[in-house]
């Protein structure tokens, strides 16, 4: 869509190969682990002023809740909720973000649409929903805008770490009334209208994007 994007993440192949599938050679890659601070610092010290972020780092971590150990939820917020606003508050700290830019975070129906064994995820994509609201307000005087973005079920590598077989998620899917799962391309267009300046009236909304369906 024209923009330069500065692509962050652990891993260094998956950037490369993500750099390589875009138009351009402006596109820069920046590795690092946000459940650590000096990486934190490291990319917000490498990365230029910013007109727009999309916030996406998560894993999933379904177990019941009977079985839920200090050690689980440390690993399924921190990833989910502290690493993000550990990032986002340095981006600020340091003046990268410029006046007017978007901020994007990629939260999931998950928060609202309960499901078995999901108790950790949710709440930890519900906490960045509401963080995401206080972030909007306070940077609402700066004209930069804060959105969330709320799918359903989206093929990615996310929904194959649970024990459930390939066969199964066809399965399901079908029971979504647009008959499929979402792609990443569904998301992605989606964040490219809410980092463009066509969505300049929107700010603090939540926006869900399931086709039609609500099962998790």
């Amino acid at each position: 869509m024209g923009g330069i994007v500065i692509a962050n993440g652990r891993n260094r192949e998956k950037l490369q190969l993500t750099i390589s599938q875009m138009e351009g050679n402006s596109h820069q890659m920046i590795s690092g682990d946000l459940l650590l601070q000096d990486d934190i610092e490291k990319i917000v010290e490498s990365t230029p002023l910013l007109d727009g972020i999309v916030h996406c780092a998560g894993i999933g971590h379904r177990m019941p809740t009977k079985m839920i150990t200090e050690e689980d939820v440390e690993m399924v917020m921190r990833t989910n909720f502290s690493g993000t606003v550990l990032l986002q508050a340095a981006l600020l700290s340091k003046k990268k973000v410029k006046k007017s830019s978007s901020i994007v975070f990629i939260t999931s129906k998950a928060a609202d649409f309960p499901s078995i064994g999901n108790a950790i995820y949710s709440a930890s994509k519900g906490a960045l929903i509401s963080y995401a609201k206080c972030l909007g307000l306070e940077l609402a005087p700066r004209g930069i805008r804060v959105n969330c973005i709320s799918p359903a079920m989206v093929w990615t590598d996310l929904i194959m770490q649970d024990e459930i077989t390939i066969e199964e998620l066809r399965d399901s899917e079908k029971d979504y009334p647009l008959k499929r799962y979402g792609k990443p391309e569904d998301i992605a267009y989606l964040a490219v209208y809410l980092l463009s300046d066509a969505s300049s009236w929107m700010t603090n909304s939540c926006i869900d994007i399931t086709g039609g369906g609500m099962k998790l």
